[in-house]
């Protein structure tokens, strides 16, 4: 069995931010050789979520107007985690919601996705450099 890791880094400029890393996770695909197996992709930092949607600019839009309404930033007082002289509670609530990582298919050298699919790194506390992890395992 073949094992294969590679770290994506970003700097998202705002708070928050969703990226599509799906080209990213092909070409680490394409790297490790592996043809029939299982790719991970985590979000290595616990204010930030890797998912898979569609790559819609209106449904981010959506995703983070509801996620803001779930978990404003504002009152930061608002947030026992806060006092901590941290401001990014609402962050990791909505990390949690949006979920650590994805787990998908490999067939055929290619990630097994329907048509829409997409992989996302959602920022929900940006402004410094952060990491994603791609695994990828299999023959």
């Amino acid at each position: 069995m073949k094992s294969f890791r590679k770290e994506l880094w970003f700097d998202i400029p705002a708070r928050r931010g969703f990226v599509d890393i799906t080209g990213e996770v092909e070409k680490a695909l394409k790297d490790s050789g592996v043809r029939e197996g299982m790719v991970l992709v985590n979000a290595m930092h616990i204010t930030a979520s890797v998912f898979i949607n569609d790559n819609e600019p209106g449904l981010h839009h959506d995703y983070d107007r509801w996620l803001e309404k779930l978990a404003p930033h504002e009152p930061v007082g608002q947030y026992r985690h806060n006092d901590t002289g941290e401001d990014n509670a609402d962050a990791h609530l909505k990390r949690q919601v949006m979920g650590r990582e994805v787990v998908a298919a490999i067939t055929g050298g290619e990630l097994d996705f329907g048509p829409w699919e997409r992989i996302f790194y959602g920022e929900f506390d940006g402004r410094r450099r952060k990491r994603a992890l791609i695994k990828i395992i299999g023959e």
